[in-house]
């Protein structure tokens, strides 16, 4: 059963209207993740994608994660848009946060953009931010999309929404 929409307050844009199948495009927010006092990564310089249902996913570029933070981790993943996901492991200090991040080394033609950027998911970190605004993660332990207020639901991951 597919959910109705939710309704979408002023400065809101409804995740339902963004596209399927999905996009990338370049982003100028400020993307900043922060754990145990260290900043992991500070962008201007994202990417971010779009579909439909679901959050932005932000994409860094490597230049703009901080030197020795991420180690590369076992498995993989594919989406039937941006090919093959490789998986990375965090460590700040002695913390080690195992496949909070991904990024697609050969992404399809549609999704170049992505290249050699590195999304990160917002759950196990202290403080993920977009232009300031600390983001709440996207439900469900597989989708790695970032929630602010300018965004209206339900989102991909909610119980129930596996067929949407």
């Amino acid at each position: 059963m597919r959910p109705v929409p939710d309704p979408v307050l002023p400065g809101q844009q409804s995740v339902w209207a963004y596209p399927r199948p999905a996009i990338a495009e370049r982003c100028t927010a400020r993307i900043r993740i922060e754990h145990r006092g260290v900043v992991v990564a500070d962008s201007v310089s994202a990417i971010r994608t779009l579909e439909t249902t679901h959050p932005p996913s932000y994409y860094i570029p490597p230049a703009d994660i901080a030197p020795g933070v991420l180690r590369a981790a076992s498995g993989s993943s594919y989406c039937e848009w941006k090919g093959w996901a490789s998986y990375w492991d965090v460590v700040v200090g002695d913390v080690e946060l195992r496949k909070v991040a991904w990024s697609y080394p050969e992404p399809t033609r549609a999704f170049a953009l992505l290249g050699d950027h590195v999304a990160f998911y917002a759950a196990p970190f202290d403080r993920c931010s977009v232009d300031g605004e600390t983001v709440r993660p996207q439900p469900g332990g597989f989708y790695g999309g970032w929630i602010t207020a300018d965004l209206a639901g339900p989102f991909k991951g909610v119980p129930g929404s596996t067929g949407w």
